[in-house]
């Protein structure tokens, strides 16, 4: 029993940590995007660098692609542990959200659909700019990008889906992210502060990406 509480604490701390680093990520991502709307000649000198700075292509990128694939296997596996835990404890016992809030109790169905998400993000914008480099081998233009985020919100169908997956992440952070910390061991002044801002973050980040979907969708380029 002491192995299996050890065993399923350290998934705890790598999905806490994993969760961290993309929550810094989904920010960073966020300030580049957000230039799309205000400096679009920014956003394409940022996306630019991203695409071509050897660190970021063959370290950070490596890096961002294993943190999701470690989060998400290791939702999935404490899910499978807590559902055979739930069990083992027997239906009277558990009572649902007696004793635990509807957005921790439904962590998976939000986890799965950002990850569904996830992919389709990477459909659009990353496995085009794999082919754009070295499948089809175009020459660089660092003026491309801006062009191609806003023709990727033109069908209303993928702004929506966009949408509606930032929603859904919104509710996936306001449970997840100040989770991280507790599980990390957070308790001391700072807590409530600490709390508040993960609140606001978890909505005001996926909001903002919500806007910048709906203001390409509004705002086509017009030749």
């Amino acid at each position: 029993m002491s192995a299996l509480i050890k065993s399923s604490l350290a998934r705890k701390v790598v999905m806490a940590l994993s969760g961290l680093f993309l929550v810094f990520f989904l920010g960073q991502h966020f300030v580049i995007n957000i230039t799309s709307v205000i400096a679009p000649d920014t956003f394409n000198s940022w996306s630019h660098f991203m695409g071509y700075n050897p660190l970021v292509q063959y370290i950070l990128q490596p890096i961002l692609i294993a943190g999701v694939i470690v989060h998400f296997v290791m939702g999935f596996v404490l899910e499978l542990q807590n559902r055979a835990a739930r069990g083992a404890v027997g239906y009277a016992t558990y009572k649902g959200s007696a004793n635990a809030s509807w957005l921790s109790r439904n962590m998976i169905i939000s986890g799965l659909v950002v990850l569904a998400f996830i992919g389709l993000h990477m459909y659009d914008f990353w496995i085009h700019e794999m082919s754009y480099k070295y499948i089809e081998v175009k020459p660089e233009d660092p003026t491309r990008y801006y062009e191609e985020t806003v023709l990727k919100f033109e069908p209303v169908w993928r702004t929506v889906l966009y949408v509606i997956s930032f929603v859904l992440l919104a509710m996936h952070l306001l449970h997840g992210f100040a989770s991280s910390f507790q599980t990390m061991g957070v308790n001391n002044k700072y807590s409530a502060a600490i709390k508040s801002f993960t609140k606001i973050y978890a909505i005001a980040i996926p909001l903002g990406f919500v806007f910048i979907a709906l203001y390409h969708h509004f705002n086509p380029i017009t030749h």
